[in-house]
């Protein structure tokens, strides 16, 4: 008897582990196909943007805005055009001369400005790993540049919060970014 119940746990063992390796295979989204014109930084996983155009930095609503967010690239470039200057650490706008993304409220509730930049701001201050490609707030290499889980409907695209969170407890997908200059 106990040699049946050792045989149908392992049985069933095995089954767990052979439908969690199906479950895992089927939650890993392609990489986007990616229409922007360079300068353009992206996720590197299209998660569910439904045409597969991928994930970028971008201004909420239409055309200059004061707030960030993450949206669907937009094959014509525009708003969602950003490139990094690893110099002075800031990710500016190439749509908008002079904007750079801005941590504001690193406190509270995070959100992102594109705002003016500023030489040596530390609020504009990013790193950039290309190992992990992740984004780092100069200094607080325990925090990424993160998209949201969920996504919603923006108009014929889509969004999604952009947030800092801790690297060590976010998903690779949520934080991987791939900046391309030209």
């Amino acid at each position: 008897m106990n040699y049946l119940v050792n045989i149908s746990g392992k049985l069933a063992l095995t089954f767990l582990m052979v439908a969690l390796s199906v479950i895992s295979h089927k939650t890993q989204a392609a990489p986007p196909q990616l229409q922007t014109p360079a300068p353009v930084i992206y996720l590197a996983d299209n998660l569910d943007e439904q045409d597969k155009l991928g994930w970028c930095i971008d201004t909420q609503g239409r055309g200059l805005s004061e707030r960030l967010h993450a949206h669907s690239c937009k094959p014509q470039g525009g708003d969602v055009q950003f490139k990094f200057k690893a110099g002075t650490g800031q990710i500016m706008s190439a749509e908008y001369a002079g904007k750079c993304a801005e941590l504001l409220a690193p406190g509270g509730s995070v959100t992102f400005g594109l705002l003016a930049c500023k030489a040596g701001a530390a609020s504009q201050s990013f790193t950039f790993d290309s190992n992990s490609g992740e984004f780092h707030p100069k200094g607080k290499n325990d925090l990424c540049l993160v998209v949201g889980a969920g996504s919603r409907s923006a108009g014929p695209f889509m969004s999604r919060n952009l947030d800092l969170a801790a690297c060590a407890s976010t998903a690779v997908k949520f934080k991987k970014w791939i900046v391309k200059a030209k």
